[in-house]
């Protein structure tokens, strides 16, 4: 089960209108009509992923009411880490001082939480965890090209935080779906920054070391994959989608969140959406939105939670939770 959440987001919040300051030919209409992004987090000088992981770590912890030293797994969900080596996870425990706990990071893109929460119900199912920081933590905007318009509005830095542990009292985890399609992986990807293509003064010149994207293509399969993903996930738990209280999806796009919430039959107002906010934060953003969810009230005791995201890879998936 989800015992406790907790996020953190950079002091510095970027509005549509700040762009032109920094020569983007763009507006707040142009973007808010395409996306439903209004502003978003960016990362400053003393911003970190571990920075931010921490901070919502602790979030999550005080209200789990668990301590540095209960915890015996940390997984962290990022495509952005502060290091290549070695993982965000372990720059995570050293901050947090969780000397005895096993800790690694998932890479899954904006699927990453999902994944990092099915890995963790692994652990506990497997008998080799009890409690697990779960933690999606991005700093995207430091690897995105803001010369490009079409990618540089889309993104923001955060963090997002969940205490897992085994379930009681029929609270937990229903159902989880995931699934990669890694044929269709430069449709969005960073060409140049791995092994194969390491940083050169040339890879930054020609921009082959941020993100690319092409949006057009990526909006068609991640309608697909999050419809497939709500559908797979309300079969498994055995459940309708009147029976969700709330559907708290990846916010990459309002149009892609409007188009799974028509497929699953639940109305937006049962949709969680903060996209207009943080923008796409990756990893970050469903559990952002989650603990923004629990601590506003939209998420009660025994409600029935569908959680679907979409990210680079392609990955795709979705919990469904009672809490």
């Amino acid at each position: 089960m989800i015992a406790g959440t907790g996020r953190s987001a950079p002091e510095r919040v970027l509005t549509n209108d700040g762009f032109a300051a920094i020569g983007i030919e763009t507006s707040d209409e142009w973007i808010r009509e395409r996306t439903g992004i209004r502003s978003r987090h960016i990362a400053g000088p003393a911003d970190s992923v571990t920075s931010l992981a921490a901070a919502a770590a602790r979030g999550a912890m005080e209200a789990a009411a668990v301590n540095a030293g209960e915890l015996d797994s940390i997984v962290v969900a990022t495509a952005s880490p502060d290091h290549l080596l070695p993982a965000a996870a372990v720059e995570l425990q050293a901050a947090l001082g969780a000397s005895r706990a096993a800790a690694f990071d998932v890479n899954a893109a904006c699927a990453g939480w999902i994944f990092g929460v099915t890995v963790a119900e692994g652990l506990i199912a497997a008998g080799s965890a009890e409690t697990v920081l779960v933690v999606g933590a991005e700093t995207l905007t430091r690897i995105t090209n803001w010369k490009d318009r079409n990618t540089c509005v889309l993104f923001g830095d955060g963090a997002g935080a969940s205490i897992v542990k085994r379930a009681s009292r029929g609270r937990g985890i229903l159902s989880a779906y995931t699934r990669s399609d890694g044929t269709l992986a430069k449709l969005l990807w960073r060409p140049a920054g791995g092994g194969v293509n390491p940083v050169t003064p040339e890879a930054l010149a020609d921009g082959t070391f941020w993100i690319h994207m092409q949006g057009r293509e990526v909006f068609k399969h991640a309608v697909r994959s999050m419809a497939d993903a709500c559908d797979r996930a309300l079969d498994a738990a055995k459940l309708s989608s009147d029976s969700i209280d709330l559907v708290i999806p990846h916010q990459a796009n309002i149009r892609i969140i409007e188009a799974t919430a028509k497929h699953a039959n639940v109305p937006m107002d049962k949709v969680y959406v903060n996209i207009d906010r943080y923008g796409n934060t990756s990893a970050a953003s469903i559990p952002i939105a989650l603990d923004e969810a629990m601590r506003t009230g939209r998420i009660g005791e025994g409600a029935t939670v569908l959680f679907v995201g979409f990210g680079a890879g392609f990955t795709w998936g979705s919990l469904v939770v009672r809490f």
